[in-house]
């Protein structure tokens, strides 16, 4: 929901440092990759009990994740690179939670693993729509160039770098930061099947 009012805000910004970057011949593909491994290492710090200090890594990642669509853009995009950034961005959100659910597994076992299974929906429901939607030759600008179709909704990328944010923040409040965001992935997911069955009707059937 949030995802275009920050892409205006820091879109430009990225898209310069993407440019400076690509001319020094760094790879798109390479940033996508760091910026997944500071996610993990971020998870790690967290389940070890240091979440301030993930925080750091978190803003870190979050911002190299959207620098490699800069660098990409002011190279060459690749259809390689668009599905390795879909990706790792579910391995990061994945991370994260789990790293709460080691960190204190009795306190936040449960609603780390709802989370982690409401993440798993709402990914497939988006994921499913852009398959369908390319099929159909549909296309969107709505969130910036992608290399898929990309539909909006409830839960996007800003609202859960809010959310990891307020954990690290708030450990001992995870469990019911989490309860909510689940509950609020599990709607983006429903009011997407809603949109998929509006966008993409049955044929007609043959009389």
């Amino acid at each position: 929901m949030m995802d275009g009012t920050a892409r205006k805000m820091i879109q430009p910004g990225l898209d310069r440092i993407g440019c400076w970057l690509a001319r020094q011949g760094v790879n798109a593909n390479h940033v996508t990759i760091l910026a997944c491994l500071l996610g993990l290492a971020a998870a790690g710090l967290i389940a070890l009990g240091y979440p301030g200090v993930a925080l750091v890594l978190i803003v870190i990642s979050r911002i190299g994740d959207g620098l490699d669509g800069s660098v990409a853009r002011a190279s060459r995009k690749t259809d390689f690179g668009g599905f390795l950034d879909i990706t790792l961005d579910f391995v990061f959100y994945g991370a994260i939670p789990l790293g709460f659910v080691l960190l204190d597994p009795e306190a936040n076992g449960l609603a780390g693993a709802a989370l982690i299974f409401a993440f798993y929906v709402n990914g497939a429901s988006f994921l499913a729509y852009a398959v369908v939607a390319e099929k159909r030759g549909l296309s969107t600008a709505a969130r910036g160039v992608k290399s898929i179709y990309f539909t909006t909704g409830l839960a996007e990328a800003t609202e859960t770098f809010v959310v990891f944010a307020l954990f690290c923040l708030w450990p001992a409040w995870f469990s019911h930061v989490a309860w909510v965001f689940a509950a609020i992935c599990l709607y983006t997911a429903l009011s997407r099947i809603i949109q998929a069955r509006a966008m993409f009707p049955d044929a007609p059937s043959e009389p």
